[in-house]
């Protein structure tokens, strides 16, 4: 089945927002940083801006919200919700996305949650705040978490090496351990550095819309893909984002618990908390349930990217999840419901990554002028996603964009670096412009999909996997 152009967007109906209560000032560097950590994560700023003549994303359509009740008790006199609609609507106007979906949660209900932009360009149907939507390198968190409840059974240790647990997956792999591939300290190449997946490639994107998006993959296929290029560095020596790493993760669940990392997460995480609308698939190609499509700009059009084999993302970035799960198993997560104490310090126990940053087992730590956070970023073609927690349980956020003209990169991270911090502070980020030049310094943290540092912002994440 082969990819399809996309008719240009239809303008939506005339903005309205609720009121709010007034903002909370705060530091500007901080807030820039913060942000940064999970713009990279999510991989937000590449190469995938239309060419000339693209079609326009849509115009901002009206911020609806959540179906999901009432909001938490309170939540009016702590969540500003004019300036959360504000930050949401921003992504489809000068963030360049044709739709974005967000959600605040405290006290264990919806605070705010909305959603704009349009579900699908070819109907002009509105985005919906309860869709479903593929969460990319979010996954990892699900997956680390199902690796050290193994390691709390004592059916696998953080300092096993990958001989002792999949002989023959890797070259060196006795010098490799479960915690080297939980946070990304391996030296293995992301087998998405391939030329087969660089999606700053026109052609790389037109081969794999025309066919290569239902190519199936087999775990140890991506692993080979990989491992035909020489490492990052030695094991232990460095830190490189690398999607092979939680390949191997996926396989290591398989082989240790006789089932696939898929129906570990299910059997483990998604059915023990009633995460409905979450699924880890390994080849079905479709979104179950309301969803808004993905889109890669091509120079005749948009072109739909919604469907694709789940597998070329694996345990690294298949899943599919609602901002209602994603704030409900973060929550869940850091509040000990998930892990032991051992356990989650074990995932909180970071690895410093250049400029400040630092990465733990699939989650990573930011501190914000609204308090320390927890989560995760990532993206795949048609869709960014960021989760977050609050260390200490008091709120939780997680936003879906699907993004597609960002031909001005620094105005898009810009406006999703807003939204970020929108969530983080309840609608109340600090009095300065937090975002500054959005996508120059600071930039730099946790990349998604978009491969080395350094590559980070809206536009990666568009086209790429992670």
């Amino acid at each position: 089945m082969a990819g399809t152009t996309g008719t240009t967007a239809r303008t939506g109906p005339t903005d309205t927002v609720a009121g709010g209560s007034p903002g909370r000032g705060g530091r500007r560097g901080l807030a820039a940083r913060a942000a940064a950590v999970v713009l990279a994560g999510a991989g937000l700023v590449g190469a995938l801006a239309p060419a000339a003549g693209a079609a326009d994303a849509p115009a901002p359509y009206r911020v609806t919200a959540s179906a999901d009740g009432e909001p938490a008790a309170g939540s009016a006199q702590r969540v500003d919700r004019a300036a959360l609609d504000a930050a949401l609507r921003a992504m489809t106007g000068p963030g360049g996305s044709t739709a974005a979906l967000a959600r605040v949660r405290e006290g264990g209900r919806t605070a705010w949650a909305g959603a704009v932009g349009s579900a699908d360009l070819a109907t002009g149907a509105a985005a919906s705040a309860d869709g479903r939507f593929r969460i990319g390198s979010v996954t990892k968190t699900f997956v680390s978490t199902v690796v050290l409840q193994l390691v709390a059974e004592h059916r696998i240790g953080l300092e096993d090496s990958v001989e002792s647990r999949l002989p023959g997956a890797v070259p060196n792999g006795a010098g490799i351990t479960v915690r080297q591939l939980l946070n990304h300290t391996s030296g293995l190449v992301s087998y998405t550095d391939d030329a087969a997946f660089n999606f700053d490639n026109p052609a790389v994107v037109r081969q794999w819309l025309a066919g290569g998006r239902w190519t199936p993959y087999r775990p140890q296929q991506l692993v080979d893909i990989a491992t035909a290029h020489p490492p990052y560095f030695a094991p232990g020596q460095g830190w490189h984002y690398s999607n092979t790493n939680y390949i191997l993760a996926g396989m290591l669940i398989e082989r240790t618990t006789g089932r696939s990392w898929a129906e570990e997460v299910e059997r483990r995480i998604i059915r023990p908390l009633g995460l409905t609308g979450t699924s880890m698939p390994v080849h079905s190609p479709f979104i179950a349930g309301p969803h808004a499509h993905g889109y890669l700009p091509l120079d005749t059009g948009p072109a739909d990217a919604t469907l694709l084999d789940p597998s070329m993302a694996g345990a690294s970035g298949a899943g599919i999840s609602t901002t209602a799960d994603l704030a409900r198993f973060i929550s869940a997560l850091l509040g000990g419901q998930l892990l032991g104490p051992a356990e989650l310090a074990e995932m909180q126990r970071t690895a410093d990554i250049g400029d400040g940053a630092t990465y733990g087992l699939g989650l990573q730590r930011m501190t914000t002028p609204c308090g320390e956070f927890w989560g995760h970023g990532g993206g795949i073609p048609g869709y960014t996603t960021v989760m977050l927690g609050e260390a200490g349980g008091r709120r939780q956020f997680a936003a879906s964009v699907n993004p597609y003209d960002v031909s001005d990169p620094d105005t898009a991270n810009a406006a999703f670096n807003r939204l970020i911090l929108a969530g983080e502070c309840g609608g109340r980020p600090p009095a300065a412009d937090p975002a500054g030049p959005a996508g120059s310094a600071g930039l730099t943290g946790l990349t998604g999909l978009t491969g080395p540092a350094g590559l980070a912002g809206l536009a990666g994440a568009a086209g790429k996997i992670g």
